[in-house]
């Protein structure tokens, strides 16, 4: 279960590249298991490391100062290609719980939504500032805040974001829609006292 979204504040990793799709986000030799194990060394692994193994010291998300930041600053059209929750899984094994970008895949959204990462539509403006801000400079810092639906750019500017209001308690509550469901349960049992069946599951088949 997902932890609950407190308002946080972070330095980025910039990955400003359009239509990074989900298989360069975790390829599909890492979707063999349901686990979240792991997931965080497949994160990029086609950029991350060369034909040996070997870390690409170039690539962003292996320089020493990109360890511990929670927020990444993508391009746009984020996430598209085949559904695969391990996309999502894999980059908040890396630490990351929320991306910024002008616009998502919306397989890539609802996955994300579903699994306790936020996805936040900046305007192309705002998330023009942010990538001349953090090229600037590479510590500045952004704060997320989900209930207040914001973003603060560096310079102190709050960027308002919308998310689907269900998907956002869920990411308050720090729950998904199985746990939300079970924390009805005696609401539900209650409802099904007080409807019978309509259908007799125990008549002998048709024909029988």
């Amino acid at each position: 279960m997902p932890e609950p979204l407190r308002p946080f504040t972070s330095t980025l990793v910039p990955l400003l590249v359009d239509n990074v799709d989900t298989d360069q986000i975790i390829p599909a030799r890492f979707l063999k298991g349901t686990s979240k194990d792991g997931l965080g060394e497949g994160l990029f692994a086609d950029w991350r490391y060369d034909g040996d193994g070997r870390p690409r010291e170039e690539f962003v998300l292996n320089r020493p100062e990109m360890a511990g930041r929670a927020v990444l600053l993508a391009g746009a059209n984020f996430g598209s290609g085949s559904s695969r929750e391990h996309a999502a899984w894999a980059l908040q094994a890396f630490g990351i719980k929320a991306v910024l970008a002008p616009l998502f895949a919306d397989i890539f959204r609802n996955n994300a939504l579903k699994n306790g990462l936020l996805p936040v539509e900046l305007p192309a403006e705002a998330h023009a500032e942010l990538a001349a801000a953090v090229e600037a400079d590479p510590d500045a810092e952004v704060t997320v805040d989900l209930e207040a639906e914001t973003v603060t750019l560096p310079g102190g500017r709050a960027v308002a974001f919308a998310v689907d209001p269900f998907a956002r308690q869920m990411l308050l509550d720090g729950t998904d829609e199985l746990g939300y469901l079970l924390s009805h349960a005696s609401a539900v049992a209650a409802y099904e006292d007080a409807h019978p069946a309509r259908v007799d599951t125990t008549a002998p088949a048709w024909g029988g």
